[in-house]
């Protein structure tokens, strides 16, 4: 067996049992005096295209948010700040005359949140059912025109759903009005009641509803949450799928185990996005809704409003200081719409789709 010197020929040997295998031996840098060289990568032509491209519109994004959020804000200071302003009563105060110097949004606020509410209880479990029907059920052809169906309801204007809302959902919805506040009426929400607190059975006394403009609302925002929630649970592993049942599972077990904790982010990130477009929905609240200014705890009584349908109700014939109060209840409405975007965000951070999912 031949020896050979390390520094000459950059080799060792390595003895298994009776056979001798020589191995490369690599030189130290610092002794042969070479230098490591740094490895760089000039990016492409394209890629530096779409990085500055993707950079200018988020940055573009962001600033056109900032600019709205502060043109709000220099509009509204007239109303909100002393000497004329309403100060901090502009959320406690109810009725809204602006021009008696007497004004708040405590009623519509308490307005928007109760139609996005009941939006949300009912669209977020039929976008889910929706959801999970077609990408764990659906095939074929079946399934394609059901996505293809459901992103058309995302494309209908809003008007169209506010007419339809008008003259055939509130005349049909009102039995279920009666029927709801007749077995459930001991629920301060579902009493439909009179000043001296006698219950109504009248049909007038269930129109133009927060709960009606809630139902209309609910069925505009499903096909947007049902897109979102599909395409998450679309992308569940393949692989954790067979698992599932090649261990035993039913359909509705690998949905429990598998689909719905991979797409945990998408039901966070659809039902969020659904809950902002409620908070901000305009022309179909307007057209359904009986604007009062004063707190309406009966959501099945007729009566309510909300800030948009507010801004949109007076801000033909408003006064610039009208103008100015109207433009501070847009900066709330904008206020808070960011809030449920951030934590939206947030939320959906720490819980990515199939982090926790198990087969």
């Amino acid at each position: 067996m031949s020896s050979y010197d390390a520094s000459t020929n950059a080799a060792t040997a390595l003895h298994l049992d009776e056979t001798t295998i020589l191995l490369p031996v690599q030189p130290d840098p610092a002794e042969s005096g070479l230098e490591a060289r740094e490895l760089k990568s000039a990016p492409s032509r394209s890629d530096t295209i779409f990085r500055s491209v993707s950079y200018a519109a988020g940055g573009i994004t962001v600033a056109v948010m900032l600019a709205v959020g502060l043109f709000l804000a220099l509009r509204a200071g007239q109303a909100l700040l002393p000497p004329d302003g309403a100060g901090l009563s502009f959320l406690t105060e109810q009725q809204w005359s602006p021009e008696t110097g007497v004004f708040g949004i405590a009623a519509v606020l308490f307005g928007t949140i109760t139609i996005a509410v009941i939006a949300m209880c009912i669209s977020v479990p039929l976008a889910l059912g929706t959801s999970i029907l077609i990408s764990e059920v659906l095939r074929g052809r079946l399934k394609q025109w059901a996505i293809t169906l459901v992103d058309l309801m995302a494309a209908v204007p809003s008007v169209v759903f506010g007419l339809w809302g008008v003259f055939f959902l509130q005349e049909a919805i009102i039995p279920v009005s009666r029927w709801i506040s007749t077995y459930f009426g001991w629920i301060p929400m579902f009493a439909v009641t009179d000043a001296e607190g006698s219950a109504l059975t009248d049909a007038s006394a269930f129109t133009s509803s927060a709960f009606i403009a809630g139902v209309v609302v609910a069925l505009m925002v499903v096909p947007t949450q049902t897109s979102i929630m599909r395409e998450a649970f679309m992308q569940a592993p393949a692989g954790e799928r067979e698992a599932a049942y090649a261990l035993g599972s039913t359909r509705w077990g690998v949905i429990g185990a598998v689909v719905l904790p991979f797409g945990r982010g998408g039901i966070i990130g659809g039902t969020m996005l659904g809950l902002g477009r409620a908070l901000g929905e305009t022309i179909a609240v307007y057209m359904i809704i009986s604007p009062v200014f004063v707190i309406n705890w009966q959501a099945l009584k007729s009566g309510g409003n909300s800030v948009s349908a507010l801004i949109a109700l007076r801000y033909g014939e408003a006064s610039e200081f009208a103008l100015s109060a109207l433009m501070a209840a847009g900066l709330v409405l904008f206020l808070i719409t960011l809030v449920i975007n951030f934590t939206a965000s947030s939320i959906v951070a720490r819980s990515r789709s199939g982090a926790e999912s198990e087969a």
